[in-house]
């Protein structure tokens, strides 16, 4: 009993940590990931839960010359339609009401703020969200899609199943960075891709090891305090 209480204690430790450890990274070093490292993690993130065990989740793992491709491609679309490609589903409502639209706020300062571009220089600050489109230096980025038969639980699902990965990731040493901007390119990605039309793209994650030197990667975002979100019942 000893040795299985060890052991559960160091697998919680192990969880705790990846879970501290996980941000959102703005630059990637060019160091590769290999193909056996991202197939073992993607294997283990498929132990994460959904409903009736359907496992909506479809994953396109991109790196070299295709990603390459993918990318001026997105950037080629975005040129020729700066407010992007007709988007199939809203990332945030509008307005974006209290207190969430605070939070994102403060999310972009932290970020702007830590690599010196001031609120009022849109120019700089419109071509570090192009860095979206390159996955910040990333050597591969997955790309999420799911059939469009499904609703919202089959959408939960799917990010447990992305937060299950980016876990892994950390516990790996490797960083990750969720992209919901590539939805404003998802004809695109559906072509280069060769999405089927029954299946609808919802966003990408750029993988790779963390270029610690970057000033982007030292801005850190809060979490609201505990009150703001949990109510206890019955304790």
């Amino acid at each position: 009993m000893a040795a299985h209480n060890s052991r559960v204690s160091a697998e919680r430790n192990s969880v705790t940590r990846s879970v501290l450890a996980r941000r959102s990274v703005r630059a990637f070093l060019p160091r590769p990931v290999e193909r056996a490292t991202i197939e073992e993690m993607l294997e283990l993130a498929a132990r994460a839960p959904s409903g009736g065990n359907l496992q909506p989740w479809f994953v396109d793992v991109v790196t070299g010359p295709p990603l390459e491709a993918l990318k001026a491609a997105a950037h080629a679309s975005l040129a020729a339609r700066p407010e992007g490609e007709t988007p199939e589903f809203a990332i945030y409502p509008s307005p974006l009401p209290e207190p969430w639209r605070s939070r994102r706020f403060a999310s972009g300062e932290a970020l702007y703020g830590a690599i010196g571009i001031p609120r009022e220089d849109r120019a700089a600050r419109r071509a570090q969200f192009a860095r979206n489109y390159d996955g910040f230096g990333a050597p591969v980025v997955l790309f999420f899609s799911l059939s469009r038969l499904f609703d919202r639980p089959q959408w939960t699902h799917l990010g447990m199943f992305m937060q299950t990965l980016m876990l892994l990731a950390a516990e790996r040493g490797l960083a990750s960075c969720p992209q919901e901007a590539w939805a404003a390119v998802h004809r695109t990605v559906s072509e280069h891709l060769a999405l089927p039309p029954e299946r609808i793209f919802y966003c990408g994650l750029a993988l790779g090891y963390a270029d610690e030197a970057a000033p982007a990667n030292r801005a850190r975002t809060e979490r609201a305090p505990l009150q703001d979100f949990a109510s206890f019942h019955g304790f």
